[in-house]
């Protein structure tokens, strides 16, 4: 059978031939493999493109395993061969083709049957365990109406699976207080580059544990987590306030992240704005409810070509008397320095709180621009370059928008297990900074050659500028990269990678090593 597959992976490169094979081979296949689960070598074309729409790449096939037996077989099955690659993809929202395998074999994880969830009981707490191919935002629903508990940290668009976020980091507004969602998981079931199934946490398997989260794909597929939840409150005020002045932003953003709890909100974001009334990019952008009366006077008082705004927010519960809310808000609020009447406030229940881009998501597909390419880039920026980096790209590369939002927001290194595969700026405070830009068919505007180019003339400026910057969502295309990209870690990283996936079979579109035959 790996005689036969090969020889169609490699020579049977037309539609023609595709067309002629039938339900027959993928009868053999799934006897091969051993499967209890589905393959489909047909239609594949979703598991060749992303939500970034930058990259395309044709799989030989698309397989749906039924569990983590699927996934261990498909991934011995290609250590057979030569040249198979093995790809773990969620809900395909990667930007620059991570989760793709040309000509190799995608396992679409989303589909996977290991996602019950059950509730845990600690000495000191809860957890959930969620199977890796489920969505973030059906764990919410599930753990708020089963067991009244929630996840502590969240990504901001939950459309994205467990297995997906925890290979990055997870990142979100809850940062500065939980850690990203890597620091809030306790065990981890793996299937690694070798075809094992491995039970690991920070006490069992550790080396694989650590390597595994953050670890981009390259040393196993999580399909199943353990992670911690606490109590879910009925209820959030959702604030925004605008700052003409970054480093006021920023001083007050600071002070936020670095109360203890009870003394802040319990999320802190930000974004950069256009200083205009465009409708997108521009003061507009700032509404929480677009039917809420909007002055704009105070922002046209200044001529900086943007403005800062601080996204904050607080739980509460609904036997929460409003007027102690208020006080609890306006103390808080009271201490930063936010332009005169710029407050925006909105109540709304915490699970519609954390699926809000959900809401965006809707709109973005009936306004067609979601399916359209999305060139975003992702770094990590350390407190001592963020004024720096202010001045060369939010005031002047990108003065004039990018068709979505440019966040900013800073976090806290402590809250982060550097054990993880995670590579960080220095210093106790960095800031991630998301520039998730949006074409539009629609409208006049760059083309996407155009937003690539000038992603990649920021990167060009941080680097001239002597930024300590890392980028988050990492894609680079050659070695010394990626060496680069990791410092120091990179030595240990090869190491795990030649111990969990020998033969490089895992995650190929990540393009940090190359698939070779052991046995030769």
């Amino acid at each position: 059978m790996i005689a036969y597959l090969e020889h169609f992976v490699h020579e049977n490169d037309s539609d023609a031939m595709l067309q002629q094979e039938d339900e027959e081979t993928a009868s053999r296949l799934c006897q091969a493999m051993d499967l209890q689960g589905t393959i489909d070598y047909r239609s594949t074309g979703y598991a060749g493109k992303d939500f970034g729409g930058l990259h395309a790449s044709t799989p030989f096939a698309v397989i749906r395993p039924s569990g983590s037996h699927d996934i261990a077989s498909v991934i011995r099955f290609a250590s057979q061969s030569p040249n198979l690659t093995v790809a773990a993809r969620g809900n395909g929202h990667s930007i620059n083709g991570q989760a793709m395998a040309n000509r190799g074999l995608v396992l679409d994880m989303k589909e996977s049957s290991d996602a019950g969830i059950d509730l845990i009981r600690y000495t000191d707490g809860y957890a959930v365990d969620v199977g890796g191919g489920a969505l973030w935002e059906d764990v919410l629903r599930w753990c708020v109406s089963e067991f009244g508990y929630s996840p502590r940290s969240w990504t901001d668009y939950l459309g994205l699976t467990v297995g997906g976020t925890l290979s990055n980091a997870g990142v979100s507004g809850q940062t500065f207080r939980y850690g990203p969602q890597t620091s809030n998981v306790t065990e981890l079931e793996v299937v690694t580059g070798n075809g094992d199934t491995v039970i690991c946490s920070d006490t069992q398997n550790s080396e694989l544990f650590f390597s595994v989260l953050g670890g981009l794909g390259q040393f196993g597929i999580i399909t199943r987590a353990r992670v911690l939840v606490q109590p879910a409150p009925d209820m959030v005020r959702w604030i925004r306030v605008v700052y003409s002045e970054f480093d006021e932003f920023t001083q007050d953003a600071e002070s936020l992240i670095t109360q203890s709890e009870g003394e802040s909100f319990d999320y802190v974001e930000g974004f950069v704005f256009v200083n205009s009334d465009d409708p997108v990019n521009g003061w507009p952008s700032v509404l929480l409810n677009p039917d809420h009366a909007f002055d704009p006077t105070p922002m046209t008082r200044f001529d900086n070509p943007v403005l800062y705004c601080l996204e904050v927010a607080l739980h509460y519960n609904k036997g929460n008397c409003s007027t102690t809310v208020d006080t609890r808000v306006e103390k808080l609020l009271g201490r930063l320095r936010f332009m005169e009447d710029t407050q925006f406030q909105v109540d709304l229940t915490y699970v519609d709180f954390l699926l809000r881009v959900k809401e965006a998501e809707k709109q973005a597909k009936a306004n067609g621009i979601w399916d359209t390419p999305h060139p975003w880039l992702n770094l990590f920026v350390s407190k001592t370059s963020i004024m720096d980096f202010d001045r060369f790209v939010f005031k002047k590369i990108l003065k004039d928008g990018i068709g979505g939002p440019m966040l900013v927001y800073p976090i806290l290194r402590s809250k982060w297990d550097e054990r993880a595969s995670i590579v960080l700026p220095e210093g106790e405070i960095f800031y991630i900074v998301a520039l998730l830009r949006f074409t539009n068919p629609y409208q006049k505007s760059p083309s996407v050659r155009d937003l690539v180019l000038q992603n990649q003339e920021i990167i060009q400026t941080c680097v001239r500028s002597g930024f300590d910057f890392k980028l988050y969502l990492p894609h680079y295309n050659t070695e010394d990269d990626w060496k680069q990209h990791f410092g120091d870690r990179w030595l240990w990283f090869v190491e795990m990678k030649s111990r969990y996936d020998p033969m490089a079979i895992l995650a190929p579109g990540q393009k940090i090593f190359t698939r070779h035959d052991e046995s030769c």
